[in-house]
């Protein structure tokens, strides 16, 4: 059942941001009365899986889901129609028009990808509003167990001050990404202040260990459930540690220390039971385990607990408008940034190139409207940005020309833009080729 609900997510999401990208060709197309022969969610090589005529254009679905296209007559594009192209020009055709009502055209699929993006986060930001910790309100500072992040010179209590000089405000998801990216990391240990220069290749390191967090909030070492082989039975689901062996415990990671130091022996745990505190003997196993499953405390409880002051920010409709804005253009800058380090060989970032598998892998086992509309904007702006670039074959390729044509008045020959055309798609292939690669690659190292 998760990977049907995993799948569901993926393709409601995929094809959300196919049919809209292509439709922001198609309306253009349409006002400036060019013929659209052809309106495709999905590839239909050889044959369409449903299809429909209506006017002059057929609208189908086809087998293939690695995207999909619109048709415009008299426009050299994946399809190579050169039997329409060797035609005398006609006055519906894409060729046919100015040259800036077919950059218009052209421009139409990213342009509504990116107000999509925008969109949705405003949506968010009204209907979910904003819930985050303050970072001055992390006491004890991070946990961080990551080995790259370890390897980096980070430590469990760490507190992060800012990230490439901005202030961290707030503890949100979005803090992983930026320390991914980030050069120069401010942080606050034992009451000391250091600085914390990144490794060039940090992106490759991480690929080298347990994917996770880099950094999270601290939790507190809660029974889940006893094992049915464990002896430590007098142990109950929803128990909190809050000592061991006589020594406090805040925390699971500081419970992991004592453990480990006691291994094989039986100490007194002090656990917090419906508000009561209690004595228990335990047994520590011969690998510094007590035989039970950790819990999971949520925001709520983790605030009722003390352990952490949750902050909220409701928004209203024009309130969210901005905060939606402003969100929409830090993912911009962040995947602008993730694109130069892909294309920097020395940072290794090229190695974690993913492709179908890769972005499948984001969305959840469990629905949640929130994540898969957080996910589809995101993605929103990656289909935006990879489309503009100025490679033929891609909306930005033909862009590119189109540029050229309205500066220099001068329009690239047809036969030219065939070649060019056919240069792009190879070296498209290449890229799909290479990105799924990596995806197989990882599939058989585990990595």
């Amino acid at each position: 059942m998760d990977i049907v609900i995993k799948l569901s997510q993926f393709l409601l999401s995929l094809s959300l941001l196919i049919i809209l990208h292509e439709l922001g060709h198609f309306i253009p197309a349409k006002l400036f009365k060019t013929r659209v022969e052809k309106f495709y969610l999905f590839f239909d090589v050889k044959y369409s899986l449903l299809k429909k005529k209506i006017g002059e254009t057929e609208y189908g679905i086809g087998w293939l889901p690695l995207g999909g296209y619109v048709k415009i007559s008299g426009m050299i594009d994946e399809s190579m129609d050169k039997e329409q192209m060797a035609l005398p020009p006609q006055p519906w055709e894409f060729r046919s028009k100015p040259a800036w009502q077919r950059l218009i055209i052209m421009l139409g699929g990213v342009t509504v990808n990116f107000i999509l993006a925008f969109i949705i986060y405003i949506g968010m930001a009204f209907a979910y509003g904003d819930t985050y910790i303050a970072n001055s309100d992390l006491k004890d500072g991070l946990l961080i167990e990551n080995k790259a992040m370890q390897n980096a010179g980070f430590k469990t209590g760490d507190k992060i001050i800012s990230i490439d000089g901005e202030k961290v405000v707030k503890f949100d998801n979005d803090i992983n990404m930026k320390i991914v990216m980030a050069k120069q990391v401010l942080i606050e240990r034992n009451g000391i202040q250091q600085s914390i220069t990144m490794p060039n290749d940090f992106v490759d390191q991480l690929s080298k260990f347990e994917k996770g967090s880099l950094v999270d909030i601290r939790m507190p070492f809660a029974i889940g459930a006893v094992t049915a082989e464990s002896k430590n039975t007098a142990l109950q689901p929803k128990d909190i540690v809050v000592a061991l062996n006589g020594q406090k415990i805040k925390y699971l990671d500081e419970a992991k220390t004592v453990l480990e130091s006691n291994k094989n022996k039986t100490i007194t745990a002090t656990v917090l039971r419906d508000q009561k505190k209690l004595q228990v003997p335990v047994m520590v196993s011969k690998d510094g385990k007590l035989g039970v499953q950790l819990g999971g405390l949520g925001m709520a409880s983790l605030e009722k607990l003390g352990y952490y002051k949750i902050s909220k920010q409701e928004f209203g409709l024009l309130e969210s408008i901005p905060v939606g804005l402003v969100k929409g253009k830090d993912q911009l800058i962040g995947y602008g940034k993730q694109l130069k380090m892909i294309f920097s060989p020395s940072t290794g970032a090229y190695k974690q190139v993913g492709g179908f598998k890769a972005i499948f892998d984001i969305f959840p086992n469990t629905w949640s409207w929130e994540v898969f509309w957080t996910i589809t904007a995101l993605l929103s702006i990656m289909l935006g940005v990879m489309n503009l670039l100025p490679i033929p074959a891609l909306d930005g390729g033909h862009v590119m020309f189109l540029l050229y044509e309205i500066v220099s008045g001068k329009k690239p020959s047809d036969k030219f833009l065939e070649n060019a055309q056919m240069v792009g798609f190879v070296l498209l292939i290449t890229l799909l080729l290479f990105a799924n690669g990596n995806d197989i690659y990882k599939a058989i190292v585990g990595k």
